[in-house]
């Protein structure tokens, strides 16, 4: 195991950390408060929480070479969203965004543990060599493994970092000055 695995572990661990600080506790956010929304195109927490699983399972099982967890672990069937089985969010309108519900804080949090595991799994049978395949060379300059798991973290951390806050604002508001719940 290389020191580079080691700290890519630790940083994926983070983001589930932080996101079952958030919502781990079956008491702190109800079913509304998962599509609650700031403003009426603002992003939902169950949105956030579903995108940010489903981009790390994408990016990460492709480079990997493995068939992702949304399929494998019957999640895509457990969710039943309206939209193509290989759709991870990206570029959703707010119309989508507001059809991501009917599913609870622990589905979310099932899930993600199922994405976190397999990820630790391949990030556990990387070395530093590994860092420098290019893994899209759609891109100039193309984009290597290195650079695609950097991507992931980061954007994992950006939303728990959101749904951290939209918790939070949700919570002072209190269940009747809940904003625009779908």
């Amino acid at each position: 195991m290389s020191s580079v695995s080691s700290i890519l572990r630790d940083g994926f661990s983070r983001v589930t950390e932080e996101l079952h600080a958030v919502l781990g506790d079956p008491h702190r956010l109800t079913p509304e408060h998962l599509v609650a929304r700031l403003d009426p195109d603002a992003n939902t927490i169950a949105w956030l929480a579903w995108h940010l699983t489903r981009v790390q399972d994408d990016h990460v099982s492709e480079v990997a070479g493995l068939e992702q967890q949304w399929t494998a672990g019957g999640w895509a069937d457990r969710f039943d969203l309206p939209f193509e089985v290989a759709d991870h969010g990206f570029g959703h309108s707010s119309a989508q965004v507001a059809q991501v519900r009917g599913f609870s804080a622990a589905d979310l949090l099932g899930y993600h543990d199922a994405v976190s595991a397999a990820t630790t799994g391949i990030l556990s049978r990387l070395d530093e060599a590994d860092l420098d395949r290019v893994v899209d060379d759609a891109w100039d300059p193309p984009v290597t493994l290195g650079v695609r798991l950097v991507s992931v973290l980061a954007e994992g951390l950006q939303h728990v970092g959101q749904i951290a806050y939209i918790a939070g604002v949700l919570e002072r508001s209190g269940p009747a000055g809940s904003p625009q719940a779908e």
